[in-house]
């Protein structure tokens, strides 16, 4: 019979039984393995144990943050945790990928103030871009007009308009003569 207490609890519920996204342990597993094929009953081990050693990193990085007196876990905490845990082979390579981390958080900073250091408002850009639009439809209507000219000049058109593909040969070369041969 169990305690009165675990009769409280409710059952699991769907918040509980968080886990990774499977696409991306199926795409971490083939990477790592590309030549060894995984049952559906392993992937789904590699995935709990993932799952779990994430809940456990989190617990425990959670615990020291509490210790601090700190209301957010930060990367410190997790590599404490790593440390805590038993798992201080992991710190290097955890701490190079902060390193990166960092390197593109700065990057997407430095490129969404681009944009606000150059001084112009976001409408203006807004009706520069629409100019340079509506004059690279102007220019491509010059270039049709040009090459509608060009064929009708070579006699290749009728009234109803150019073919809608058809790019004639520069002047002076030997058009192909297959519409000349008798097949008959």
């Amino acid at each position: 019979m169990g305690s009165p207490e675990r009769e409280l609890c409710p059952p699991p519920s769907e918040e509980d039984e968080l886990t990774l996204p499977r696409a991306s342990i199926n795409k971490m597993i083939k990477e790592l393995v590309p030549s060894v094929r995984v049952a559906f009953e392993s992937r789904e081990l590699i995935l709990n144990c993932c799952t779990e050693f994430i809940h456990l990193i989190s617990s425990e990085a959670n615990e020291v943050c509490n210790q601090s007196n700190k209301k957010t876990i930060n990367a410190e905490h997790v590599l404490t945790a790593l440390d805590r845990l038993g798992f201080s082979d992991y710190t290097v390579e955890a701490e190079a990928v902060l390193k990166d981390c960092k390197a593109v958080a700065a990057k997407r900073r430095r490129q969404s103030t681009r944009l606000e250091n150059l001084g112009i408002p976001e409408e203006e850009l807004l009706r520069q871009q629409q100019e340079l639009f509506a004059k690279a439809r102007e220019e491509q209507a010059k270039q049709d007009q040009q090459q509608w000219l060009l064929l009708q000049q070579h006699g290749l058109v009728g009234m109803e308009g150019p073919p809608p593909s058809y790019i004639p040969p520069p002047p002076g070369t030997k058009q192909d003569d297959t519409e000349d041969d008798d097949y008959s």
